[in-house]
């Protein structure tokens, strides 16, 4: 069995799932906001069965040792029992986190990817550095939010332009990378209110790098001409799009920093200078493909269900 743990708004998990399928696999999507109000779990130890067990509530039993691989995509928070108090339903929620912990951890399993090590992986300020071991160049960035290094950032960029990103958000909260503008480079006193990234601004074509195994699937994104060319995602149809292939040292270094994280899968972002440098901007451990493959026939999906099949 290949276990899919996504959520119904996951609209990339599809095609991969209709592929599996497709090849004869026994495939079963759970989603973790089931737990722990309506979904449940049972793991049996010191002289019993052994077995572990996890009870969707909307779908089949799904026995530990029948599980050959987790494909862990996009996961939504647990939802608990609409009577219980703040305090224990924040004590339901570290149970059950502590318990399905356990029960990943002790799988036999392939993972894409193993739960912990998506977690890590995703942090910007582990992946950039990292990155820079792995040999490959990052712009130059600060993480703070101390207002006086802010500022001489902003002044070593001598009038150049400097972008503003999060370092995490969610669909409710999501903005996208922007130049800072004239008023928050004069007073730049709010960033003691949280860590944002400061980074200076390379023109250029954006890369989107799919690691999948060890496959390296790059398409470029070239939204010079739009409106938007800080970040391409908000002009994405307007955006020229086609596969593309990589240096062999860029290639080389993407490998390395895929195995330093200890991931499989990861929608890796560049950006391609005029002069054809290659920047390490981030990795998304679980971030979209189905834009890119429908713009470009890159066969991502068909790369992510091998993986999942053992390929």
């Amino acid at each position: 069995m290949i276990l899919a743990v996504t959520n119904d708004e996951d609209v990339d998990a599809g095609p991969v799932l209709d592929l599996l399928a497709a090849r004869g696999a026994r495939v079963q999507a759970i989603d973790l906001s089931g737990w722990p109000g309506r979904a449940g779990l049972a793991f049996d130890s010191g002289g019993g069965s052994g077995e572990r067990w996890l009870l969707p509530g909307d779908g089949p039993s799904i026995r530990a040792g029948d599980v050959t691989a987790v494909w862990w995509r996009r996961t939504r928070p647990f939802v608990t029992h609409p009577g219980l108090s703040p305090g224990d339903a924040a004590f339901a929620v570290r149970q059950t986190w502590e318990a399905l912990q356990g029960f990943w951890a002790s799988l036999p399993a392939r993972y894409v990817n193993q739960p912990w090590r998506n977690e890590i992986a995703s942090h910007k300020a582990h992946q950039l550095p990292l990155a820079e071991r792995c040999g490959l160049r990052v712009p130059r960035t600060l993480i703070t939010n101390d207002v006086a290094r802010a500022q001489a950032f902003v002044a070593a960029a001598r009038g150049a332009p400097v972008i503003h990103k999060a370092l995490h958000a969610t669909p409710v909260d999501w903005h996208p990378t922007r130049l800072l503008g004239e008023a928050e480079l004069a007073d730049l006193s709010a960033v003691r209110l949280a860590p944002v990234i400061l980074q200076e601004y390379v023109e250029g074509v954006d890369l989107r790098v799919y690691a999948v195994g060890d496959r390296l699937l790059a398409a470029e994104i070239d939204a010079r001409a739009t409106g938007s060319p800080e970040d391409f995602r908000t002009v994405f149809d307007e955006a020229r799009v086609a596969p593309c292939a990589l240096p062999p040292a860029v290639e080389a270094g993407l490998r390395r920093l895929m195995a330093e994280l200890g991931i499989v899968y990861g929608a890796i972002d560049l950006r391609r200078r005029g002069d054809g440098e290659h920047l390490f901007l981030e990795v998304n451990p679980a971030g979209l493909w189905l834009f890119v493959e429908q713009r470009t026939g890159l066969p991502i999906s068909a790369a992510i269900a091998d993986l999942l099949l053992g390929g």
